[in-house]
Order: structure tokens, then C-alpha cells, then sequence
């Protein structure tokens, strides 16, 4: 059964519009395998935040990936899926670990070090690397393709974990790692009085960095990809654009989101064509 694609575009332009535009950047059936791919993480991501029974439904969501992956979909968002497995060999031990990163947020949030953050960053947007590599194809050998791919995810979790610390705050979630918190001399009481001080600001360049690199790191790996190079720049440069957004807000993010508008996204479509015509 073909799935209803404009029915997934609109959730996905609703949903995230940084990875919609960039999903219009694949081709042919590729896009189709993006937004397939987006259409599941977001169903468990939902089941998390926007269910009053996040475990149940978090169980619902993995029975939904394991009947897409045994070719007997229920839900049009497991169509989907279904659909796209049928041509790539996307990982479904990706979504096992996303699994995690879900179940993860089912708990009193708050990493001890930054690798533990990184790991968690790994699970829900990392994984999502993996399933997309398949997609884009490979077109040139070497092990660097996949870590590269999940140092994107990581710096795009990374980015979001940076812009929503007030609203996490809210949830009784803190993503930002005790050990570096300890060390510029912050609690979490610092940040529920919700003032920038100079302490929060050196946190929050030192966690900007290591974002910074992943960017880096990972966007050398576009070289390996068949298409979509052009797509994942984009949305790269489209959450970097975020952390420029807060770094010139002065890390304002305890009572304000930063975002891009429309025209800012637009802007930023010349620089992903140029990235990609130099990954080439």
C-alpha cells in the first residue's frame, strides 16, 4: 500500500520545517525514505512528550517498528517505513537504540558528564544518521561514513539541548552535565532563578564548541554520500544557525527559544550548495 505522502510531508513541515526544507533537497524516492524515516522517529518522540501514558505508547511505538521491519504494518506511519525498507537497509538496531534515548526521558533527566550527554545525543539523533546514510548511498568506500553521520545527530541534539534549557527546566529535565556544572560553580537552583551570569556563559561556549566540532567532524563525511549532500548541509547549517542565534542572544535560553525564520533558511540554501559542491 502506497503511503499517503502529503499527509507525512504535513506533519513533517509542521513538526520541524529545519528538516523539511532540507528533506526537498533529496531526490526521487530518497525524499520519500526521508520523510518515512522522520514520520517514525516523531511518532516515538510523541509518545514520550505528548501522551499520558508515555510508557504504553512508547511500547506501542516499538510493536509499530517491529511490524514495519517484519513487512506486516498496521499505522500509516509503519506503511511508511514498511515502504522504505523494502529498498534500504536501514538499521533497526538504530531504532533500538533510539528506543533508549525515549525511555531515557521517561526518567528525572541529568547526565553526570558530557559523555553520558553525548550518548544520549547519540541515541535519539545520532541513530537517526544511520537510517538516513542508507538512504543517500554510499559512493565511496571507507569507515568514516556512519560515525560521521551520528556526529551530525549528536551536534543537532546537542544544539537543541542548548536552546531549550528554560523549557526543559519546566519538564524536570536538566541535559546540561553535572561534572561541567560543578565546575563553573553552578546548580540547578542557578538556573531555576533563570538570570545569565558570566559562569553560565562559559558553560554554555564550552558545550557550543564541542557542538562546533561535531559540525565539523561530521560534515566531512559528505564526501561518502551517493546524494542528499546538499539536504543534510542544509540542515546542519540550518541548527548551527540556531547556536549563532543564542550565542548573539548572550545565551539567553532560560526564558527565551531561539529560532530561524523563513528568510533566515533561505539564506542559508547558497553556503549548503556550496558545501556540497566542494564535498564532491
Amino acid at each position: 500500500m502506497e503511503p499517503d505522502w502529503k499527509a507525512v510531508a504535513a506533519t513533517i513541515r509542521h513538526h520541524s520545517a529545519t528538516f523539511y526544507y532540507g528533506s526537498l533537497l533529496f531526490r526521487g524516492e530518497a525524499r520519500k525514505g526521508i520523510w518515512a524515516v522522520y514520520a517514525a522517529c516523531r511518532t516515538g518522540d510523541d509518545a514520550v512528550d505528548a501522551s499520558s501514558d508515555p510508557e504504553g505508547e512508547l511500547e506501542r511505538w516499538w510493536e509499530g517498528i517491529e511490524r514495519a521491519y517484519q513487512a506486516r504494518p498496521q499505522q500509516p506511519w509503519e506503511c511508511g517505513l514498511a515502504w522504505a525498507l523494502e529498498r534500504w537497509e536501514i538499521p533497526q538496531e538504530a531504532f533500538a537504540d533510539m528506543r533508549q534515548g525515549f525511555a531515557s526521558d521517561l526518567e528525572p533527566v541529568r547526565p553526570h558528564n558530557l559523555d553520558e550527554l553525548l550518548l544520549y545525543c547519540y541515541r535519539v539523533a545520532g541513530t537517526v544518521g544511520r537510517m538516513i546514510t542508507p538512504i543517500a548511498g554510499v559512493r565511496l568506500e571507507g569507515g568514516g561514513v556512519e560515525e560521521a553521520a551520528i556526529k551530525l545527530g549528536q551536534a543537532m541534539q546537542l544544539t537543541n539541548c542548548l536552546r531549550d534549557v528554560g523549557e526543559d527546566l519546566a519538564m524536570g529535565r536538566v541535559y546540561l552535565p553535572a561534572e561541567l556544572m560543578h565546575r563553573y560553580g553552578l546548580g540547578i537552583d542557578d538556573l531555576h532563578q533563570r538570570t545569565i551570569q558570566p559562569p553560565y556563559v562559559g558553560l554554555m561556549r564550552e558545550l557550543a564548541s564541542v557542538a562546533r566540532r561535531l559540525y565539523r567532524e561530521g560534515l566531512g563525511g559528505l564526501r561518502y554520500l551517493q546524494q542528499g549532500r546538499a539536504a543534510i548541509a542544509l540542515a546542519a547549517l540550518q541548527y548551527e544557525g540556531i547556536l549563532d542565534k543564542l550565542e548573539r542572544s548572550g545565551w539567553n535560553n532560560l526564558s527565551s527559544r531561539a529560532s530561524l525564520k523563513t528568510y533566515e533558511r533561505l539564506l542559508l540554501l547558497p553556503r549548503a550548495i556550496w558545501i556540497r559542491a566542494n564535498s564532491a
